[in-house]
């Protein structure tokens, strides 16, 4: 496995940490127009990237590459919206981020990768500080009315699991197809829009620049790390670094003026870091390096 391409997972994380403070501040858009239209956006720069270098033929694969690939994208985000239609947004979240321990557990199912104890432990962490991160946020509805919300909740995080454990059975091929993973996301968004909402368009500067960079950044090269992550590099630690994105996300809300600081985000985050420590085995390389 490759140092770099764990780094670009990471760096896919770090993006996506960025998501909710972008959204909030991109206007009343719906669901799937803001999914069509930033999709279109990360995949129209990667399409044009390709033509830049000549590499547009990576986007010939075989029809279960695009199966995995389109099927992945749009199935977990329209699990995910219907969730959040269906249940408290809170806790449907907090099911829906069971994906990163999915991962870990997954992981042990692809050739030449072995689930251990610490990669366990590390993941346990991270879910761990997810916990007191929602329980201090005060939220806590429950009830039979909102099961169905948690079902698709529960769905869409093993979608997103299912599909980032089996883009390394294909880690022959390049990055660069996820270009057309998120154009055909954006047609297939974009149709769901059309039979399922009303069309809201920003009406401020500062809007439309938020919906500019979720297409440039979260919804956009973010999945073009993330790919190249989940084929070359450690797959099981960045299942476990995965947890950082909910807590980093908070702590750009508390920055940005749109959450208040609490003790449980300092928690989840002392959290976070443990789980990390664990799944990378940093106490075992300080003790090795110790006797030597």
């Amino acid at each position: 496995m490759s140092r770099r391409a764990t780094l670009f997972g990471l760096a896919a994380i770090l993006l996506w940490s960025g998501l909710a403070v972008l959204t909030t501040s991109s206007g009343s858009m719906p669901a799937f127009q803001l999914t069509a239209v930033t999709f279109a956006i990360g995949g129209s720069c990667g399409l044009a990237l390709l033509a830049r270098r000549g590499e547009l033929r990576v986007l010939r694969q075989r029809p279960r590459v695009w199966a995995l690939g389109v099927g992945g994208l749009f199935s977990y985000h329209a699990l995910y919206f219907a969730a959040l239609r269906s249940a408290p947004p809170a806790e449907a979240g907090l099911v829906n981020y069971l994906w990163p321990l999915l991962i870990v557990l997954f992981s042990a199912l692809l050739p030449g990768e072995r689930l251990t104890l610490r990669h366990v432990l590390g993941a346990l962490s991270g879910f761990a500080g997810l916990l007191v991160l929602f329980a201090g946020s005060g939220a806590g509805q429950a009830g039979p009315a909102f099961v169905p919300g948690y079902g698709l909740a529960l769905a869409a995080a093993f979608v997103w699991a299912g599909y980032s454990v089996l883009s390394r059975r294909f880690a022959e091929v390049p990055s660069g197809v996820v270009a057309g993973f998120c154009l055909a996301t954006s047609a297939l968004a974009a149709l769901a829009h059309l039979g399922l909402e009303e069309t809201v368009w920003p009406t401020a500067p500062v809007e439309w620049a938020a919906v500019g960079l979720l297409g440039l950044g979260p919804v956009g090269l973010a999945f073009f790390l993330w790919d190249r992550g989940m084929k070359q590099g450690d797959i099981r630690l960045l299942g476990v670094l995965s947890y950082a994105a909910p807590v980093l996300s908070t702590l750009w809300l508390v920055l940005a003026g749109q959450a208040e600081p609490s003790w449980a985000l300092a928690g989840a985050c002392g959290l976070i870091v443990l789980g990390g420590a664990l799944a990378s085995g940093m106490g075992r390389g300080r003790r090795a390096a110790a006797q030597t």
